[in-house]
């Protein structure tokens, strides 16, 4: 198979700043660019905002569109279209004049999402489903550029790049509408050439949040990030490299690079084109050591705003190869292109990339480098808990570490791209990701959605994200769906062969999947979709005893299958309601046995419990047990979700869905996956707590999740039974054990040598605040984070489990700021930023960064009443 990597978005030769102010300018800052004739500068910093509930500017999609929709001319086979020749609407909007008094405007730094900061509605009349947050509205935001003249008078072509933004997103520079992009989660560029002048330069954005435009919460406003890019007129165009590696073997792979030269200049030009070939270290993403291949000088005559692309290719001996972790290592390479034009060089371009194939066998699933890997995956919104939808660095790592802790080696972007970084994390870390695009196709969920674009911007919006993303190794499969209102009908199965005829001319080395809740083996979609995409049907949802893998199986025995989406288990963490189901997995309710309490509006941690379309974890391991050609799963979701707080929607604001909360403390839940996707991994976890002051003589079941065979209970010391799990038993439990205080303790066996134990005690009154970070040296930069752990604790030092404490945060001395706070609590009326907040189920979080351009000690500080303060002291450099 052919193999594949990652798009060039880090650029040769270029200085990276936070800002750009209006007393800087872009010559003063490119010392090492003006060889390489190419610069990236971050526009993140120092922007001023503004918020309106109400249209300030009798502005709309509608009414711009005209001077939108060419944006997508680079992305279309078919018309194009024309800009109209009069100036764009918004010329009269005070906001977008360059006179204009922003001053009393807030001042705020990129990636930004208004609505995260803000206060939770919680009336009777607001669902849960979006989050409760105030993400609707019009926000303009508002930045000062200097540009040098030299920039302007060189003929330098100068773009905005931005990562994402929610939604609708128009630009104007110095009063003159340049363009935007209305699909909120993919990337663009607009050009500023011919709007920018030397000097003092205004650029305004504004965003578009309408009502019912999704159905989780979606953040709000500049949620990514934007880069200010100077390049020669002759240069590589937007995504404009991609590479293949037709042939792979332990001795030697070829690369094939095709690079898209742009002359957005007016007379034609001949240039030449060489790339070199390094190792990439993964901690500095830069070439490392000696170039281990070159590809040939090609040249390429390009005519005035025209486009020319240029083959080469060349073999890496010995290569490294790119593989999911743990098994394998995630080897990365780079290829780095030069344009030059009579040995004077115009322009330079990175592609990161890994070298890699991918195999996908209806019988066995995924096959990566000739090995079997089984998709132990999760899927996840885009946003990053109390910060909301702004993307930041550290934040999506910590995701993915702990979810990689787990054994979670694949990842579904559901169902939207997502920010380049993320994918870089990826390809560093070594998780396979299904990479997402659409929601919604040509019917609404919400009254909103991108159905209302759809029809005119789907093709572009497919093609740009597939040449932004397709050089990434980690990407093993593309997917153009999530459950369509149409998925069973003729014009899913057209839309389908439409979308996925678009993905196979733009990557031929990847399969296409959709996520099919209702799709049957017989309908057009499934025949026609390269990989089959299951959500909870194949395991069989709710109460059905089994599911439709079997019959999608013998339909289609050519076709791998897999869960894009499965369980949807849901749970609070630390909550456990009795009594507890003997069944091997049950629908959620109110009554006896049934997991949840809706009187505080909480969902069992026994693990057991699901909505009626889904299913516990036992029941789907299984169903894949019992149908081993199938490829693995995405679960349904690794980590908590602002909205979606099903089976709570209007009482609460966030999901129960994860296996990891929202403050990012586990579930039980996240061992019992662990014991399933780490089986190498010794360990045992037992549950529930052993503190209920108020169940003395009643029956507390007690359950067990180990990656050993079998187990041993001791209550007080006194064995409770040896149980050995059976075929298709993914837990040991002890149904009839009645509460007595003391400690619990198990110890598990793996083939018959002692494996693993754990316990827990009953614990006393609350004493202290055991105060932890999970790294105590950060960059001092304002936007790196350090996450703070607070558990109360009694006086030997164990958490207790039911502890509500209020707890109050403070930056006790050194130059750092308390970002958020949060406990995991779906039910938690309290603002992200909120400085105060009560434990959940003993345990609290604070968000820490360091102010930007600072280094030294912060301590951090957490108070409650009546128990002693914790401290733990994060370094800045």
């Amino acid at each position: 198979m052919a193999l594949f990597t990652k798009c060039a978005t880090v650029l040769v030769g270029l200085l990276t700043l936070s800002d750009i102010t209006m007393s800087e300018s872009l010559a003063t800052m490119r010392p090492r660019a003006e060889a390489a004739g190419r610069e990236r500068v971050s526009l993140n910093d120092r922007w001023r905002f503004q918020r309106f509930v109400d249209n300030p500017d009798g502005l709309s999609y509608d009414i711009l569109k005209p001077w939108i929709l060419p944006a997508a001319n680079d992305y279309l086979s078919g018309t194009r279209y024309d800009r109209p020749s009069e100036p764009g609407p918004g010329s009269n909007v005070t906001f977008v004049q360059p006179g204009f008094d922003d001053a009393a405007w807030e001042a705020v730094n990129l990636p930004h999402d208004w609505a995260a900061s803000g206060e939770f509605d919680f009336s009777e009349d607001v669902s849960g489903g979006t989050g409760r947050l105030p993400f609707t509205g019009i926000g303009w935001y508002r930045k000062s550029l200097s540009i040098d003249a030299r920039v302007v008078d060189s003929g330098k072509s100068i773009f905005l790049d931005v990562d994402g933004a929610m939604a609708y997103a128009t630009a104007w520079l110095n009063g003159q509408l340049v363009g935007g992009w209305p699909y909120p989660y993919n990337s663009f560029r607009l050009d500023l050439t011919p709007y920018a002048k030397a000097g003092d330069n205004v650029l305004a954005i504004r965003v578009d949040n309408a009502p019912e435009s999704a159905r989780w919460y979606p953040g709000a406003g500049l949620y990514r990030s934007l880069n200010l890019v100077t390049a020669d007129p002759v240069h590589v165009g937007y995504h404009g490299s991609y590479i293949t590696t037709p042939t792979v073997s332990a001795e030697q792979a070829s690369v094939s690079l095709r690079i898209e030269v742009e002359n957005k200049g007016n007379l034609t030009q001949t240039v030449q084109v060489t790339s070199e070939i390094f190792e990439l270290d993964s901690k500095s993403r830069k070439a490392s050591g000696d170039a281990v291949a070159k590809i040939a000088a090609s040249t390429a005559t390009v005519s005035g705003g025209s486009k020319y692309s240029v083959n080469g290719s060349t073999t890496i001996t010995n290569p490294k190869l790119w593989g999911p972790a743990p098994k394998q290592t995630p080897n990365e390479y780079i290829a780095m292109t030069t344009i030059s034009s009579n040995g004077t060089v115009l322009d330079t371009y990175e592609t990161p990339f890994g070298i890699r194939t991918v195999e996908y066998d209806p019988n066995q699933g995924i096959l990566i480098n000739g090995e079997h890997v089984p998709v132990y995956g999760s899927c996840n919104h885009h946003d990053l808990g109390s910060l909301g939808s702004a993307f930041n660095y550290r934040a999506a790592e910590r995701q993915i570490e702990i979810l990689q802790e787990m054994g979670n080696n694949a990842l579904r972007t559901s169902h939207n791209p997502p920010a380049p970084e993320w994918l870089e994390i990826a390809d560093r870390l070594g998780l396979m990701v299904m990479d997402e695009i659409f929601d919604t196709w040509n019917y609404a969920k919400v009254e909103n959605d991108f159905h209302l674009l759809f029809p005119e911007w789907s093709e572009a919006d497919l093609r740009t994200f597939i040449r932004r993303d397709r050089n990434h190794p980690s990407i093993i499969s593309w997917s153009i769906g999530n459950e369509l209102p149409e998925q069973s009908n003729s014009t899913g199965t057209a839309t389908a062969k439409r979308l996925q005829d678009i993905v196979h001319e733009e990557d031929l080395t990847r399969h296409v999947t959709v996520g099919m809740n209702n799709a049957g083996p017989n309908t057009g979609l499934a025949a026609e979709i390269d990989i089959i995409g299951l959500n909870y049907q194949g395991e069989g949802k709710g109460s059905a005893s089994s599911g439709s893998f079997a019959a999608f199986h013998s339909k289609f025995p050519n076709k791998m299958i897999w869960s894009t989406e499965s369980a949807s288990t849901v749970s609070s963490r630390g909550v456990y309601v009795f009594p507890v189901t003997s069944n091997k997995s049950a629908i959620v309710g109110g009554g006896p046995g049934e997991g949840g309490d809706p009187i505080n509006s909480h969902v069992s941690a026994y693990e057991l419990y699901a909505p009626s379309w889904a299913a516990s974890p036992d029941k789907v391991f299984e169903q894949q047990d019992r149908n081993p050609y199938v490829a693995g799963e995405f679960v349904w979701t690794g980590w908590d979700y602002i909205g979606e707080p099903t089976p709570y929607d209007n009482s609460s604001r966030s999901s129960y869905f994860g296996i990891i909360d929202l403050a990012g403390f586990k579930k039980d839940r996240f061992y019992l996956y662990q014991s399933r996707w780490r089986p190498d991994f010794p360990h045992v976890h037992i549950l529930p707590h052993w503190t209920w002051p108020d169940r003395e003589g009643q029956v507390t079941p007690v359950h067990v999740f180990t990656s050993g065979d079998e187990a041993e209970l001791f209550i007080n010391g006194k064995s409770a039974g040896r149980q050995k799990r059976g075929q298709y038993d993914y837990r040991l439990r002890w149904d009839n054990v009645t509460y007595t205080p003391g400690e619990i303790s198990v110890k598990a066996w793996k083939n018959g040598e002692e494996w693993a134990t754990s316990s827990h005690r009953t614990v006393g009154a609350a004493a202290a605040l055991n105060v932890t970070a999970d790294r105590t040296t950060i960059h001092g930069d304002g936007k790196d984070l350090s996450f703070v752990s607070v558990a109360v604790v009694d006086e030997k030092g164990d958490t207790v489990p039911q502890a509500d404490n209020e707890i109050t945060f403070s930056i006790a001395s050194g130059p750092g700021e308390i970002v958020t706070t949060d406990n995991g609590d779906p039910t938690d009326p309290t603002a992200f930023p909120s400085k105060t907040r009560k434990a959940f189920n003993g345990l609290a979080l604070a968000i820490i960064r360091a102010e930007a351009g600072s280094t030294g000690e912060i301590v951090v500080e957490a108070k409650a009443d009546g128990v002693s303060a914790g401290k733990v002291t994060i370094t800045a450099s």
